[in-house]
């Protein structure tokens, strides 16, 4: 049989490796000519001050748009938006089926009417333990724990062996809500024997094991207990286990919940929906909360990464109409800094402290553990799945280095070290990158999604260095100026050093390069309005040193 027409397996990430966020994976079994994929996971991530404007960064899809006849479907791990967020936007695109757990379900539905409507995402439920088949792939779903509901590892089975597609998972011994992760099982697949494993990388660089949710559960109830004053934590929207962990906090220590922020309270509508929050007392609405004594008072808010409109946010300018918190309070932050976040973070924290209020986070007290394993977990892990390949997704390249020579450590034949991008074929033979595909970010930007050109990133980020110029020549019928030119400057620096106005030597520079070109020359108005745009440009960099966008309007 030619080599072309042998089947392969191979795996392409488009993103998630090499960076941590915007997860995206495909598994391809067939031909070179004739694969069948699978498409894992589809998330974001979010903008950086490099990217102004910008809503959300999905991975850039064309590789696999250019194969849409053969995408058999979308399964999704958990409801996290680096894993599922991008769904509603690229699924127009991509129209393949859905699978996902009730959680991930119930929350895609929420969101989407959050967000005004638009596409229906046709979804088939599973749950960890069930097992379905998409195209020539068999799935199992594998319980694991993680810092959401109902997250699940794949394994995936082909005719050419199986494939273990972690997703985010840890080993905690006693989660606050759903079962344990799966060990027999893993176990078991182990015994039968397991081509690879596609594994997180998060906390590779982290030595021992992650404390469990439980004993950050005590952590949390010391704290309100000893608390005077009234509590407010801040935690992750979708981590409905501390929430319930905080609820449970606060009940066994005679205090009552009030719960602040647009995402929490959607994220709490489909927890109770789906029985994680029975057996609590019903949480207190934002008008009773003047009726409870401080004492008595644990608020629930968004905000753990100093995003400017969430509720710690607002309690911190004292924006809120009925809530507010007093000196002697208690903020807990039951999160982690997510790289990128730490200058926002800071400032809400300073505001808090500058207003009396007392800030406890991970360190000062066990309020916060990751939903990630460290480097024991991942060794356990090893030595229960046993696979012949190791391949260390989820993380940046220092991660994912650790946990390739931490997988060799532990006894792993083959490490395939990829990044986005790589098309890597599990089998049939060695571990080998056999192809690359495109790979990218796409942006999402107000109701238009495209790449840095289709919204304008690179004039939009010049802008915010630099300003922009308009300026409006008008010449007569013997091409002469009609008047001074107009000009309106944005973003630009009013006055050079000496205190001369910047408008005006502009407008000097604009009208001296008309003035320059000879008279039979001006008909040609591209000339005159690229000349003038270059002299604007070298006035305000001489004046100011800088260089602004320049827009010229010449009219005769």
């Amino acid at each position: 049989m030619a080599k072309s027409r042998e089947a392969e397996l191979v795996f392409v990430p488009l993103g998630g490796v090499g960076e941590i966020g915007m997860n995206f994976a495909l598994y391809g079994y067939g031909s070179v000519d004739n694969r069948e994929w699978v498409i894992i996971d589809v998330g974001v991530t979010f903008p950086d001050p490099s990217m102004p404007g910008v809503d959300l960064v999905l991975p850039d899809t064309r590789f696999i748009e250019s194969e849409l006849h053969n995408v058999r479907g979308i399964v999704i791990t958990h409801a996290h938006e680096d894993h599922y967020g991008a769904l509603l936007d690229l699924w127009p695109k991509l129209k393949a089926p859905v699978w996902m757990t009730p959680f991930a379900t119930g929350l895609l539905e929420a969101k989407r009417q959050a967000e005004g409507g638009g596409t229906k995402v046709p979804v088939t439920i599973y749950r960890a333990g069930e097992t379905f088949t998409v195209g020539p792939f068999s799935i199992e779903a594998l319980a694991v724990t993680h810092s959401i509901p109902e997250p699940v590892s794949l394994a995936i089975s082909s005719p050419l062996g199986t494939v273990i597609h972690t997703g985010d998972w840890k080993i905690d011994p006693a989660p606050a809500i759903g079962p344990r992760t799966n060990e027999a099982r893993f176990r078991e697949l182990g015994e039968r024997g397991v081509l690879a494993l596609v594994c997180d990388s998060t906390n590779a660089l982290r030595d021992g094991e992650s404390p469990s949710e439980q004993d950050v559960g005590e952590g949390l109830r010391e704290v309100i207990e000893k608390a005077p004053g009234r509590v407010a934590v801040t935690t992750f929207s979708s981590n409905v286990g501390r929430i319930r962990s905080i609820a449970e906090a606060a009940r066994d220590t005679g205090r009552q919940v009030l719960v602040l922020g647009r995402s929490l309270k959607r994220v709490i509508d489909v927890a109770r929906e789906l029985g994680y929050l029975d057996g609590l007392p019903e949480f207190i609405s934002e008008d009773d909360y003047g009726y409870i004594p401080r004492e008595n008072l644990v608020i629930i808010c968004t905000g753990s990464q100093g995003e400017p409109r969430a509720a710690l946010a607002k309690l911190a300018r004292d924006e809120m109409k009925t809530v507010a918190l007093s000196p002697g309070d208690i903020v807990v932050y039951s999160s982690r800094t997510i790289p990128g976040n730490e200058k926002a973070i800071l400032e809400i924290k300073n505001l808090l402290i500058d207003q009396g209020m007392k800030i406890i986070e991970d360190g000062d007290a066990l309020v916060h553990v990751s939903g990630h394993p460290r480097r024991s977990e991942l060794r356990r892990m090893y030595d229960w799945v046993r696979p012949r390949i190791a391949v260390p997704v989820h993380g940046e390249a220092a991660h994912l280095v650790a946990h390739g020579a931490l997988a060799a450590a532990s006894g792993v034949p083959e490490v395939a070290q990829i990044r986005d991008g790589d098309m890597l074929r599990l089998a049939p033979g060695a571990a080998e990158i056999v192809d690359q595909v495109p790979f990218g970010r796409i942006f999402k930007d107000g109701k238009l999604t495209g790449d840095e050109e289709a919204v304008g990133l690179r004039e939009r980020r010049k802008l915010s260095y630099v300003g922009h110029v308009a300026v409006n020549v008008v010449l007569d019928e013997r091409h002469e100026l009609a008047g001074d030119p107009d000009i309106v400057a944005i973003g630009v620096a009013r006055t050079d050093a000496r205190g001369e106005d910047l408008e005006e030597l502009m407008l000097d520079a604009a009208i001296g390069a008309v003035d320059s070109i000879p008279r039979a020359r001006r008909k040609d108005l591209d000339l005159v309005q690229e000349a003038v745009r270059r002299a604007v440009r070298a006035a305000a960099n001489e004046a100011w040193g800088k260089k602004p966008l320049v827009t010229v309007f010449v009219t005769r």
